[in-house]
């Protein structure tokens, strides 16, 4: 099998592709794998050749901070604001992606470049398989309002919502991928592999079309793609007590030098260390008893011997930290990352607010959430049920794709075992 895989967009969204081109490539297919410019050396680093494709990540992310609309009071200008957003590099992936179908047997996607893959896949005639980090397809389950209110919301209306939603995405990329015309085949087959825990969504499992138990694909993706360690923050970890984790991914923060004052004056008020990745944050590392601050950390490693995972709520970050059994406290800063942090509210494993709100009281108030010793029990009980065959088991819907035609999409789970 020869597969082109495509995965646009942050750190967290490529490498679940790296680890799913490793497997593969270990079964013997033949695999190109495809991300944003940006995180090419981030895949060679980790032992994986790629190739770029479409628009810089960092560069659309430091658009969207730095693009006022998407704190506008006005709900319209933040409409606008995610459209515009979601226009940006599609037209450029899709001429890229062009060039590198040819020749494959299957187009696997992530979810931030579905529509770029499927308009690709279509025009080429090849099977596409698109790994969904979050349930976005239309449903009862999920409170399609990431706030307390939002569960109130009648289920059936909930999942209209939804439905509007994703034709206001599809309106929105009608524009960009227009220019590459209508001709285009039908696709030989097409796979949804729901790369995420579904019990974390009640009901869930239920409304998705088919629910075969693939396990932990997000767990995975965080937990095992790890850089080589970092001695002195071995050393670090070793010669003290258990630091707070804090860290955002690949988001950036307005104030960073508000945020590690603010962070240090909560941890040493509660007499504890603090670890800091800063990751696409631009703060400067720092290496003190007290405080670390690297620009990232191997999750997998690290989180088992930390009090608690402050974090920007990201699917991988937060799937890792429930692999580790870590309480969680959620700065939720775009797009799934709020829904995360409320479904893992509503479980009484974390506690969350949005990240533009954070103050150092309501971070403490939070951390005090988390330390309660019913929160700690429920996510160690939570992380023992957690098995580690997500990428395997991905891969092998991936192989399934090209010798099968399924007669309509279909959903497989890439949750904790059943």
């Amino acid at each position: 099998m020869r597969a082109l895989l495509a995965f646009t967009g942050s750190r967290g969204d490529a490498q679940p592709g790296i680890l799913l081109a490793r497997e593969l490539l270990a079964r013997g297919h033949s695999v190109t794998l495809a991300l944003s410019p940006n995180l090419v050396d981030f895949a060679t680093a980790h032992g994986i050749a790629a190739v770029g494709f479409g628009r810089d990540s960092a560069e659309l992310l430091r658009t969207q901070h730095d693009d006022h609309r998407f704190r506008s009071p006005n709900p319209r200008q933040r409409v606008r604001a995610v459209l515009d957003l979601q226009r940006r590099g599609v037209a450029e992936a899709v001429r890229d992606l062009l060039v590198l179908a040819p020749g494959h047997d299957v187009l696997v996607t992530g979810m931030a470049g579905e529509e770029a893959a499927e308009k690709a896949a279509r025009r080429v005639g090849l099977p596409l398989a698109a790994v969904h980090f979050f349930p976005i397809h239309p449903n009862r389950s999920v409170p399609v309002v990431p706030t307390a209110w939002g569960a109130r919301i009648p289920k059936a209306l909930n999942r209209r919502i939804w439905s509007a939603l994703r034709w206001a995405r599809d309106a929105a990329l009608e524009q960009p991928l227009s220019e590459f015309g209508i001709v285009e085949h039908q696709l030989p087959a097409r796979v949804s592999i729901q790369a995420y825990d579904v019990d974390l969504f009640p009901g869930l499992a239920a409304e998705l079309p088919d629910r075969h138990p693939v396990t932990g694909f997000a767990v995975d993706a965080d937990g095992f793609l790890s850089a080589a360690a970092d001695p002195a923050l071995t050393a670090w970890l070793d010669a003290g007590s258990a630091p707070i984790y804090v860290g955002f991914g690949s988001m950036t923060v307005d104030d960073p030098g508000a945020l590690v004052a603010m962070l240090r004056t909560v941890c040493a008020r509660r007499g504890r260390r603090l670890l800091l990745a800063a990751g696409w944050a631009g703060i400067d590392p720092v290496l003190s008893p007290e405080v670390a601050i690297v620009e990232q950390v191997d999750h997998a490693a690290v989180f088992p011997r930390c009090l608690a995972a402050v974090h920007h709520g990201g699917a991988g970050t937060t799937a890792a930290a429930l692999r580790a059994g870590v309480p969680q406290v959620i700065c939720a800063i775009q797009a799934d990352q709020p829904y995360w942090g409320r479904a893992l509210e509503r479980l009484g494993m974390a506690g969350t607010v949005r990240a533009g709100a954070l103050t150092e009281a309501q971070l403490s108030a939070l951390l005090d959430r988390v330390a309660d010793p019913n929160v700690v029990s429920r996510a160690a009980t939570y992380a023992s049920r957690f098995a580690g065959t997500g990428v395997a088991r991905a891969a092998d819907e991936v192989e399934s794709v090209v010798p099968l035609s399924f007669p309509s999409p279909v959903s497989i789970h890439a949750g904790r075992q059943q």
